[in-house]
């Protein structure tokens, strides 16, 4: 680090910061009558390796909302910090764009890489509120629809759940299948490319197609997926084992769970677009702002409610029986959720009064009859080219960059990588279900914690502090992991530990990076650079795991987990220098 940056410098309160006097919205933060407001996605870089996650931050989502900034910039975290916006608060007291998945991190769309359509005719049918105090504040913070919104939390608490109790499962049954990490990595590799490269043009056909039936049909195919992914890997206990991982890898049930495998992923993303970008903004109404806030620091916690109770469950299964046993139950709860889920969606669209029954061209096809994948393709090679472009020129970019290093972090996580190094020394089915969810725990708290941060440092400095806090405790698990006495059981509660408490600092940059890039990010263009900056993080990802791919061995998870380390350690430095040189740009945009 330069000597020129100083951390007491960098991380002292900001005297603005601490005022409680209210302060008039700036109108950067007014709303763009061309965009509609859009909530965050939640997205994990664990999650699309296997374990204790999920794409939806993620958890219907695995990309946060692109117009905030301009849509919901009013109860942002910036409101905490006094740094250009607005006073008005949120009731229950949670940040409005939290993204705390422990999968990590998922901040904008995969969805079509286009600008915002106009908002729709339907969101026209709710007067927008004005801001006020009294019975106009009160209206502005109740959704539209709030039953049906109730139901909309209930569908999402029934569909997170066997998610993520899935994402424990099946990790622990491949790793195994053989004392390898390639199984495992080459799965979430494939997974990963998958959704980079198909994930645009799903996003655009699913956009074409009537909301209703298109998120029934695709919790059916994603239950689908996971009962052929669990077929396939029963029929790999019954045969004989492979003597080299390579031999495994070539049989034809590991291809067909690859296939799966990435149906899977492919449906988590598209019913994150259409719970998250559609159905929660609709139920809030037009201009309900803080209403919208609400119900996505709600979708948040409900998210992370359902990965602490997947670990428990999947702690107490996998304590009481083998993985294949784990498998079959697991898929019996999916089963037996997916009726729940579908008459929740169904219940959601009554209580709206059938807001959702009509199709709309909202930007990607403009019919599903006209569906041509040579235009779709020609359209998203250039608006990635545009996206690139606006994305290197945003004044924030090092904030953006310091996100995508740390989500090279795939190992020093909760993941899939890291069941399969727990499992291999033998940790007990207690101790990684006690992980798994202490981490979702801390996922929570950071929720909570964050507001505060941002208060009394404001929400640049608070941003360092999570980086900083993360990177040390990261740098001292690796230290640990480096002494070679991971086998006794205090090292390795120690390593752990640190793992687990460094959550805090992960998901408060993950909420505070977020509201950097919206304030900094021009408003007609924050949805091309979210989604530009999500695929550099999975093109990040990726290389992570290609790493661990070729390390193959759990022997050699040293290796990935000091590049992680180091990754975390990178994102802390860029951002701080980055903040320890303030230009006049970003002191008009965060004024101190």
């Amino acid at each position: 680090m330069p000597a020129s940056i100083s951390m007491p410098k960098i991380l002292s309160p900001s005297s603005s910061s601490s005022t409680s006097r209210r302060k008039p919205a700036p109108a950067a933060f007014t709303r763009n009558p061309g965009c509609r407001a859009t909530p965050p996605r939640r997205y994990s870089h664990a999650a699309d390796c296997g374990a204790f996650g999920s794409l939806r931050p993620n958890s219907r989502s695995q990309f946060a909302g692109s117009c905030h900034a301009g849509a919901s910039s009013g109860t942002s975290l910036a409101e905490y910090s006094g740094e250009g916006a607005s006073a008005v608060g949120y009731e229950d007291g949670g940040p409005p764009f939290v993204n705390p998945s422990s999968s990590d991190v998922r901040r904008t769309e995969l969805t079509s890489l286009k600008d915002e359509p106009a908002p729709s005719s339907r969101l026209t049918t709710v007067p927008a509120p004005r801001k006020g105090n009294g019975a106009e504040g009160q209206l502005e913070s109740t959704p539209a629809y709030p039953a049906a919104m109730k139901a909309l939390y209930g569908a999402c608490l029934a569909g997170n759940a066997t998610e993520h109790l899935w994402n424990f499962t099946w990790p622990a049954a491949v790793a195994t299948l053989h004392q390898s990490l390639l199984p495992v990595a080459l799965l979430g590799f494939f997974t990963k490319l998958v959704v980079f490269v198909a994930g645009p043009l799903v996003g655009n056909l699913v956009s074409s197609l009537p909301l209703i039936p298109t998120y029934c049909s695709l919790t059916v195919i994603q239950t689908a997926a996971h009962l052929v992914s669990a077929a396939m890997i029963t029929y790999a206990f019954t045969i004989p084992r492979a003597s080299a991982a390579p031999e495994l890898l070539l049989r034809p049930w590991f291809a067909v769970l690859v296939a799966s495998t990435a149906v899977d992923s492919l449906s988590r993303v598209s019913l994150g677009i259409i719970a998250e970008r559609d159905f929660v903004v609709q139920l809030a109404g037009e201009g309900r702002r803080i209403a919208l806030a609400q119900a996505n620091a709600t979708l948040s916690r409900v998210d992370l409610i359902c990965e602490t109770a997947g670990a428990s469950v999947f702690a107490f299964l996998l304590s009481k029986n083998d993985p294949l046993t784990c498998i079959k139950l697991s898929c019996l709860i999916s089963l037996s959720a997916l009726p729940v889920h579908i008459f929740l969606g169904g219940t959601m669209n009554q209580l709206a009064d059938g807001i959702f029954d009509h199709c709309e061209d909202r930007g990607g096809l403009h019919a599903a009859s006209t569906f041509d994948i040579q235009r779709i393709v020609k359209d998203a090679v250039a608006t990635i080219r545009r996206g690139w472009r606006e994305y290197i020129s945003q004044p924030v970019l090092p904030a953006s960059l310091a996100f995508v290093l740390v989500c090279f972090n795939v190992a020093l996580a909760p993941g899939a990588l890291m069941t399969t190094f727990l499992i291999h020394h033998g940790v007990s089915p207690l101790v990684l279900g006690a992980f798994g969810g202490s981490s979702a725990l801390m996922g929570i708290l950071a929720t909570f914690m964050t507001p505060s941060l941002v208060k009394e440092l404001g929400i640049l400095k608070a941003g360092a502090a999570g980086l900083l806090g993360q990177s040390a405790l990261l740098g001292t698990a690796v230290l640990v992991y480096l002494t070679g006495s991971i086998p006794r059981c205090g090292a390795l509660f120690a390593f752990l530990g640190l793992i687990v408490v460094s959550r805090l600092g992960h998901m408060a940059y993950s909420v505070i990076g977020l509201q950097v890039v919206q304030t900094g990010s021009p408003m007609g263009k924050a949805k091309l650079i979210g989604a530009t900056e999500i695929a550099v993080a999975s093109l990040a990802e990726l290389g992570m795991m290609a790493v661990a791919v070729a390390a193959r061995d759990v022997s050699r998870f040293g290796a990935v987990a000091v590049l992680s380390a180091a990754a975390v350690a990178a994102a802390a430095w860029l951002y701080c220098a980055w903040l320890a040189n303030h230009t006049q740009q970003l002191k008009t945009l965060f004024p101190s």
